[in-house]
């Protein structure tokens, strides 16, 4: 396992709402998973009897169009929990799960976890409160794309890749978001070409770097200014 488990689960929306004893409990029954950088864990339309957190790494979410085209839902990292959905709902996969990086994941059975929904209360609530936020993240993404235009998105999706893998440098803050141009677009709801556009006239501006699959905030506060 990697270090310090303990700590990355206990941000999990499942643990949080666990005593010593039931945290112990649980984690005799995980499965810790490893996937190398662009291995797929599961696909969309596959059979969903887990759920997942991540202890080190990130993991995109994505739907595939009928035409080929994809959407990336979100970028997750370390003690973000996913796979949830099927638990309530015994159907499919909505979406595929592919590793951003190298990445390790505790994978636990819905059929460990569904004792403890019956006994544990806050613990259904915990995981309903993940769905309610994950339900409000997708009526917002659903906004942006009838109210907010392309830069405003692309300043939108920076920032909240930077409250994530954001870490503070001298020179500015930090986002290793690992993502590849395309990846960026698919997550912003735009074409690739539009979107480096717009990152293209933040940095004339002053508001950020660009780097390899990175980007330096330079002035975060502009960049939230532009992302309302």
């Amino acid at each position: 396992m990697v270090d310090d488990i303990n700590e990355v689960l206990r941000k999990a929306p499942l643990f949080e709402a666990l005593d010593e004893e039931d945290t112990a409990a649980l984690r005799s029954s995980v499965n810790e998973v490893r996937l190398g950088r662009g291995q797929t864990l599961f696909n969309e339309g596959d059979e969903g009897d887990r759920l997942y957190v991540i202890l080190s790494g990130k993991v995109k979410l994505t739907r595939t169009a009928v035409d080929g085209r994809e959407n990336l839902l979100g970028v997750l990292g370390p003690g973000e929990m996913f796979g949830e959905l099927s638990l309530f709902d015994p159907r499919p996969r909505t979406a595929s799960a592919v590793a951003v990086t190298d990445s390790v994941l505790a994978g636990l059975g819905h059929d460990d976890l569904r004792p403890f929904l019956s006994i544990r209360s806050q613990v259904s609530l915990q995981l309903l409160k993940a769905l309610a936020e994950r339900l409000r993240r997708t009526n917002d993404v659903m906004a942006d794309l009838v109210f907010t235009d392309v830069p405003g998105r692309v300043a939108k999706a920076l920032l909240e890749l930077a409250e994530k893998f954001g870490k503070e440098g001298d020179d500015g803050l930090h986002v290793h978001h690992d993502l590849t141009q395309e990846e960026l677009a698919q997550l912003v709801g735009a074409s690739r070409e539009t979107v480096n556009k717009a990152l293209a006239e933040f940095a004339l501006r002053g508001w950020l770097r660009i780097e390899a699959k990175a980007v330096v905030l330079l002035d975060v506060e502009r960049m939230r200014r532009r992302a309302r």
